[in-house]
């Protein structure tokens, strides 16, 4: 099997390790923080619990999966011997550029430079190595042990070779990978964040309240989830910064954020990551309650 590292211990990075050291494959968890690193084990532990009462998966595949993840705090060590590196840092161009010029001098010739990026350019970052034609994008969807797809990126000099190990590894995982090429949010967040800015939009305008909102999307459009409680889940900040991506990278107003949107996050109001959005998000609560500045008074 070859080897795994993956950059970051959080949301995705964690959902990464997990899937890809359930398939059998040695993975290397890389974080700055120690500390990050004992959450995101903590993590992808609670979340094989979950697989092993649903009978997804044994007892015995849960305790082999957690020994294929070894965890790291120096990105020099954790990418020795790397097959692939699979970065699931913060959405910040700057963060990812300077991974990338990192990664190019530690990994080995032949290794491929992944991001999970779900919104900056492809082709950028792989300008910022040596190998351009290794870097590819593989954006995995949250919760990554659940969501089946994975968004393949080709950058603009992203040999074929590369594109098809990403494309069958993607298919090891059990997962579906889909190819797309390297404009300003790929297909999904293309799609989707206007959608979501759209639903803010509607609130900002007093069309209608959150809950109205999301159930007209829901049981209108057969949507699991609304667009309103989905920005939440994401996170405010995420969906702001792959907006402005948008807005810059096509030059279009359409991609314009909307006002409330940067208030919220400029607030602090974030979604479930801060407790607070649109919706209160309380913890292991499946009651979710429209935030109060957003309650309509019967």
């Amino acid at each position: 099997m070859d080897h795994i590292a993956v950059i970051g211990s959080g949301t995705m990075g964690n959902g990464i390790a997990h899937v890809f050291a359930l398939q059998g494959f040695p993975v290397n968890l890389i974080d700055v923080s120690g500390p990050a690193l004992e959450k995101g084990i903590k993590t992808i532990t609670g979340n094989l619990d979950r697989q092993v009462n649903k009978n997804q998966v044994t007892p015995e595949q849960k305790d082999a999966t957690l020994g294929r993840i070894r965890t790291f705090t120096s990105t020099e060590e954790g990418v020795a011997g790397a097959r692939l590196v699979v970065e699931a840092a913060t959405e910040n161009t700057d963060l990812k550029l300077s991974i990338f010029r990192g990664l190019d001098g530690f990994c080995a010739p032949d290794a491929i430079l992944a991001t999970n990026t779900s919104s900056i350019s492809i082709t950028r970052i792989a300008a910022a190595t040596k190998r351009p034609a290794q870097v590819i994008g593989m954006h995995f969807m949250n919760p990554v042990p659940v969501m089946k797809l994975v968004e393949v990126i080709r950058g603009y000099s992203t040999s074929d070779e590369t594109a098809r190990y990403v494309m069958d590894l993607s298919r090891r995982l059990e997962k579906v990978p889909v190819e797309v090429n390297d404009y300003p949010g790929f297909v999904a967040n293309r799609i989707l964040m206007p959608m979501i800015n759209e639903a803010v939009y509607t609130l900002y305008e007093s069309v209608a309240g959150v809950y109205e909102i999301d159930t007209v999307m829901k049981l209108g459009m057969a949507h699991p989830m609304g667009p309103l409680q989905l920005a939440d889940f994401i996170g405010l900040d995420v969906c702001l910064a792959i907006l402005r991506v948008l807005h810059e990278g096509l030059g279009n107003p359409k991609y314009a954020p909307c006002p409330l949107l940067v208030n919220m996050v400029q607030a602090g109001h974030l979604g479930a990551k801060s407790g607070i959005g649109f919706y209160q998000w309380k913890k292991d609560s499946k009651d979710l309650q429209v935030a109060p500045r957003f309650a309509r008074v019967p």
